[in-house]
């Protein structure tokens, strides 16, 4: 069901055909999602005739409180339904308000769902950074066991009385094509979580002090990046 398809109906009428919808989800065991979601659209539809988006004046709340009264939803159940319904009324809100009417009701612009997923994200990406820096760490020429040495001797011919040097290979190519590896995922996923950062959040959340602490981790980020880049370019030439 769709806004459009109640837009017309009365106050009362919405009630009613949200009770219903309550009824039906509190009588069947599985609590289908369709059903919670056309509680959350008969709910939207009372916020739009009240002009209330964010569903805090007194006449709309009453009129919530009547549709769940008819329901007659059981008390111990109330909770869990009305909970599930703000869920799926937070995520066809951002389909049916502008994102300046969200702005100015001082509602977010992701919904629940958008949230959960970003935050999902994250958390992936800070996983997966700490097992790719930890297995970065372990190839790393300091932490792994040398095989057999061999010598690999130098092409020129030492002068008279100069002490020839040899210098001596200790890493296997497995292992360094295995850093190497290591160090390109390594570079992959903290590009990947840089990128998790949004200014959005920066803006609306942080404060000035945890803006500042921000640009100090950043700048420090830039000074490595532009360390390790220069390296490359000299190592080129």
């Amino acid at each position: 069901m769709e806004l459009d398809d109640i837009r017309d109906e009365s106050e009362d009428m919405l009630v009613t055909r949200g009770a219903a919808y309550a009824r039906e989800w509190a009588r069947i065991e599985q609590h289908p999602t369709l059903l919670l979601r056309n509680i959350a659209t008969v709910i939207i539809a009372l916020r739009k005739l009240y002009d209330d988006p964010t569903g805090t004046t007194w006449e709309y709340r009453q009129k919530v409180a009547e549709l769940y009264r008819q329901a007659g939803i059981p008390s111990d159940s109330e909770g869990r339904i009305q909970a599930n319904v703000r869920y799926h009324i937070g995520n066809a809100l951002r389909r049916y308000y502008t994102p300046r009417e969200l702005q100015r009701a001082g509602l977010l612009p992701e919904s629940p769902l958008e949230r959960g997923q970003d935050t999902r994200a994250t958390a992936a990406a800070i996983v997966k950074a700490t097992t790719v820096s930890r297995q970065a760490a372990q190839s790393s020429p300091a932490e792994e066991p040398a095989p057999e040495q061999t010598k690999k001797k130098t092409g020129r011919k030492p002068a008279k009385g100069e002490v020839k040097k040899e210098t001596v290979e200790k890493r296997a190519p497995g292992v360094r094509q295995k850093a190497s590896a290591d160090h390109l995922r390594l570079a992959e996923v903290a590009a990947g979580l840089v990128a998790q950062m949004s200014v959005e959040v920066i803006d609306r959340d942080m404060v000035d002090g945890q803006r500042a602490r921000l640009d100090e981790q950043l700048a420090r980020m830039e000074e490595c990046i532009r360390s390790l880049r220069d390296h490359i370019r000299r190592s080129k030439a």
